[in-house]
């Protein structure tokens, strides 16, 4: 979990202590070799040690109070609705889409890790068609979470194994 604080912009926030130990279990569990891409968000950054960045991969860009209720303000806009100030789903989506495509042709063989956000990830995957419960797939993300993506099955599985594990 991030720092999150109101006097701090999101893409600031560094983990949390406990965050940061999380994130240490996370990355024994990535897969060997992988190309580590993260948003340019420091708790994503921090999250896998990233030594690529992207902003396609960053949070949906959004005019939001901090605190009050941002989880149903949340789940509502991954479920359809989007708030004047928020980034349209059709842009999330081609933002992330080609993120995805170019590091993806420069990973080459080896896995593609791509550390992101609930928002902006919920939105690419629905758009890709993995995803048909939006609201429900976000509300389940754990921080942090990690996520197969095979595009080719159109599946998504919690917790990469690494083999023999």
């Amino acid at each position: 979990m991030p720092d999150a604080s109101a006097d701090t912009p999101p893409g600031e926030w560094q983990l949390t202590e406990a965050g940061a130990a999380q994130a240490a279990g996370l990355r024994c569990r990535l897969p060997a070799g992988a190309l580590l891409v993260a948003s340019t968000e420091v708790k994503a950054i921090e999250t896998i040690a990233a030594a690529h960045t992207d902003d396609r991969f960053d949070e949906v860009r959004r005019d939001e109070p901090f605190g009050g209720d941002f989880r149903a303000r949340r789940r509502a806009y991954v479920a359809g609705a989007v708030p004047p100030g928020w980034e349209p789903h059709a842009e999330v989506a081609g933002r992330f889409d080609a993120g995805v495509r170019h590091w993806r042709t420069v990973a080459g063989d080896r896995p593609l890790v791509v550390a992101s956000h609930g928002m902006a990830m919920t939105i690419w995957l629905t758009a890709a068609a993995t995803v048909a419960d939006p609201g429900a797939f976000w509300a389940a993300l754990r921080f942090p979470d990690l996520l197969m993506v095979d595009l080719g099955e159109s599946t998504v599985t919690r917790g990469y194994q690494a083999a023999g594990a």
